[in-house]
């Protein structure tokens, strides 16, 4: 059964074919065909009732006002951001280096081989920086310095103060945690400068996954980085890639390492391996690891603590975005990323015990609550604001069952605040008594799919003011972008 047409890439030479979605035996597949490199069919959703499930959360958004190229040629070839795109950016992503101290091989941004050195100047960085804050009608909110490896930049600390001056709430860094275990003093300066997380590489619990990954056991530098972090009150979210037959296993005992160290972890973002960059392609369905083979695998090594159901698309929480704008009258962060992107949960811990917030409280009745007052609140003007707002903010409040809450967990209270504070203060404390488990597949030749990159809001600033989907970024530009703004390395 046919699901969907869409536009796709050849996994041979990268040129943008017609594909079809399509259901079949139970999974949701892809086909496509190239003139050149002939069939191709692969595994999209390994489950075609959650890939029903998580189309109920499809929202298109509103791009940019501003974008930064013209529509020439087919998607995924104008990328700038060009009007066609259909979401703004919400996390904005800088690569401050492809130095590396590690050549892990299943690198999807091929850091630390290459014979060219691609290190944006201070002033560079600043630009893209600023590149991001000018996105209209939302100015990015959040950064992440990437690479390589940011830590190995000496000025990694200036360029976390630089983030805050522009006008940045979150800021964070992707590291593979080696230069903060062995410099017990960065974590603080990083800290002090105003980084809010660590995105911590951390593929597993014993030493096994780390040799097979990255070529070396590191678990004993990860915990030594988290203590560290743990010194400066430095939050981190764990960052396993997950790849089938090496760490898939492990998912449920990362998640009880991330429970037991709750006071300094605030989320899991397992990001099943994308056969891209420096990544072997000659095992794509064996390594594969979809969403919802995730979902199965969590709830299966949680004992059913967490199940199936309790994960949701990213684009489940719009409804917040809408409620916020229309309350604040203007414009705010909205995700509408596609909604077979990524899924998520938040989880309570209590004595120990992992609570799945989807477990004490409706979600979906609380989503649909905060769309009906959105709409009143905007039908009703200024009175009619005040009036929706008491009147809808108790039946929210029913939406959750206190028989089933946490005892330690004042619920009630912390929503309260969320909506009456309505700030980055107030999501932290909620992020402090809570762990986001999240899954973030991103998209490789085999399975790219151009309505995904339409709405992605995980984009690349890069030198000379454009702004790229995460995906399309490293499998079409990455290679153009940093030969083109690098030097060769015996020229300094």
């Amino acid at each position: 059964m046919i699901i969907k047409k869409t536009k796709s890439l050849c996994p041979e030479c990268l040129t943008v074919v017609d594909a079809e979605v399509y259901e079949e035996e139970g999974e949701v597949m892809m086909k496509k065909d190239c003139h050149e490199h002939g069939n191709f069919h692969n595994v999209y959703w390994s489950s075609y009732n959650r890939y029903k499930d998580a189309e109920k959360n499809n929202y298109k958004g509103k791009g940019v006002k501003n974008p930064q190229t013209a529509v020439e040629s087919e998607c995924p070839l104008n990328c700038g951001i060009c009007p066609e795109h259909e979401s703004h950016t919400i996390l904005g992503l800088i690569d401050v280096t492809n130095r590396c101290n590690l050549q892990c091989p299943v690198c999807f941004s091929n850091a630390a081989i290459a014979k060219f050195l691609y290190e944006p100047s201070f002033d560079e960085i600043q630009e893209m920086l600023k590149t991001l804050r000018s996105n209209e009608p939302v100015p990015t909110p959040a950064i992440q310095y990437s690479g390589g490896e940011p830590t190995i930049r000496k000025d990694i600390v200036e360029l976390i103060k630089i983030a805050k001056k522009e006008g940045f709430t979150h800021t964070q860094i992707a590291t593979n945690g080696i230069t903060l275990a062995k410099n017990p003093e960065l974590a603080l300066e990083l800290k002090e400068a105003g980084l809010n997380t660590v995105y911590l590489q951390f593929d597993g619990v014993t030493e096994e996954p780390y040799i097979k990954l990255r070529e070396r056991n590191l678990l004993p530098l990860k915990l030594k980085a988290i203590e560290n972090c743990r010194k400066a009150m430095l939050g981190i979210v764990l960052v396993p890639t997950v790849v089938k037959g090496v760490n898939q296993d492990q998912i449920g005992d990362i998640i009880r390492f991330a429970v037991d160290n709750i006071d300094i972890i605030r989320g899991v973002n397992f990001q099943p391996i994308s056969f891209a960059g420096r990544t072997p392609s000659d095992e794509v369905e064996d390594q594969r690891v979809t969403i919802p083979h995730f979902e199965r695998l969590v709830e299966e090594q949680t004992n059913s603590k967490i199940k199936i159901e309790d994960f949701h698309p990213a684009s489940s929480v719009l409804p917040i975005s809408e409620f916020m704008e229309a309350v604040e009258g203007e414009d705010q962060v909205a995700f509408t990323c596609h909604p077979h992107c990524g899924a998520a949960t938040y989880i309570f811990v209590d004595n120990g015990d992992i609570i799945p917030i989807t477990q004490f409280m409706d979600v979906e009745k609380f989503f649909d609550l905060l769309s009906k007052s959105a709409e009143d609140i905007k039908g009703g003007g200024i009175t009619g604001k005040a009036k929706t707002i008491g009147k809808n903010t108790f039946e929210l409040f029913r939406t959750i069952d206190r028989s089933k809450t946490p005892q330690s967990l004042d619920i009630k209270s912390l929503l309260a605040s969320i909506f009456k504070e309505r700030s980055y203060d107030a999501l932290g404390d909620f992020s402090h008594q809570t762990l986001l488990i999240s899954c973030m597949h991103f998209m490789d030749p085999w399975n790219f799919d151009q309505d995904r990159v339409k709405r992605c809001v995980i984009h690349y600033a890069v030198p000379g003011g454009r702004i790229i989907p995460f995906c399309a970024m490293n499998l079409i530009y990455r290679r153009e972008i940093e030969t083109k703004y690098s030097l060769p390395l015996n020229e300094n």
